[in-house]
């Protein structure tokens, strides 16, 4: 069995709990194997980014920037990953650098829980034909770039002219990616194994601009209707600029990212926790 590593290089007690899991990898007699930026840290040989997901599970050290990166490098074969918490919120992540060891027992005695999480598929369109493709986990998104002026995004849903919005950009999320950029602007929370589409304007300069809830099945197309630079992007990893005319088309993916499930109330409690809901509120014991 092989196990590559995924490590968020600028934390270093990420990188220091890497070496620890790989020391316990290597332990029980496997391969493990890391991306070259971290590789000789962490204590193993480095394995070029094209080859990461060329293995039997990825496990990310990070936040959900990590585990997103490794689900761009994992989602073409299937890797399952398994994503070790040392971010911020963490809606992703599915455990904590103590728990890994417990979890590597699991997947080596072949009882992983693993979790299918629904992608998205964009593709740059130019005179009518597509140009590029990319895949996300959390959203593709459609925004002006950064020296453009607010401008005026068309939404059309299966061939239907939905809105005009005047925004700073467009966005289509997964479940997901629900809780990420989408939570930023506005967006519903959806829990991640509802499988469906949310669109969502940028900044909108209108009151009129609602989140959409979609069917997974639908065909989201998003055209700039005013001149100005545009940039297309995805999860924030990979990014296109447009010309004058381009569109992008966003669709269900082909692909899944796999996680490795510890906790299937794992998001839930997580909500409770990340956003504070759990906290009650403190009143005056006595009359005010």
């Amino acid at each position: 069995m092989t196990i590559n590593l995924v490590v968020n290089v600028h934390r270093r007690d990420a990188v220091a709990a890497a070496h620890e899991a790989a020391k316990f990898i290597l332990s029980r007699g496997l391969q493990c194997g890391a991306e070259p930026s971290v590789a000789e840290d962490v204590g193993v040989p480095a394995v070029p980014l094209d080859q990461i997901g060329d293995a039997d599970y990825v496990i990310s050290f990070g936040g959900d920037g990590t585990l997103i990166r490794g689900a761009h490098l994992c989602s073409e074969r299937g890797t399952p990953i398994l994503g070790v918490y040392f971010g911020r919120f963490g809606f992703v992540t599915q455990c904590t650098a103590e728990e890994v060891g417990a979890v590597v027992s699991e997947l080596i005695d072949g009882r992983p829980k693993l979790e299918d999480r629904m992608m998205l598929r964009g593709e740059l369109m130019r005179a009518g034909q597509p140009v590029a493709t990319l895949h996300a986990l959390n959203e593709i998104a459609l925004q002006r770039s950064i020296e453009a002026r607010m401008m005026t995004f068309e939404v059309v849903i299966d061939g239907l002219r939905i809105a005009n919005y005047p925004a700073d950009g467009i966005l289509v999320s997964s479940p997901t990616g629900s809780t990420a950029y989408n939570l930023s602007v506005g967006g519903p929370i959806v829990e991640p194994s509802v499988e469906l589409l949310l669109v969502n304007a940028i900044a909108p300069h209108t009151l009129n601009a609602r989140p959409l809830v979609l069917s997974p099945n639908s065909e989201v197309q998003l055209n700039v209707r005013t001149e100005g630079d545009s940039v297309m992007s995805a999860d924030g990893q990979t990014r296109l600029h447009l010309l004058t005319g381009d569109a992008v088309r966003v669709t269900r993916s082909e692909r899944k990212t796999r996680l490795v499930s510890v906790d299937r109330q794992d998001f839930l409690n997580k909500i409770g926790e990340r956003l504070f809901w759990g906290l009650a509120a403190e009143h005056p014991s006595g009359p005010s």
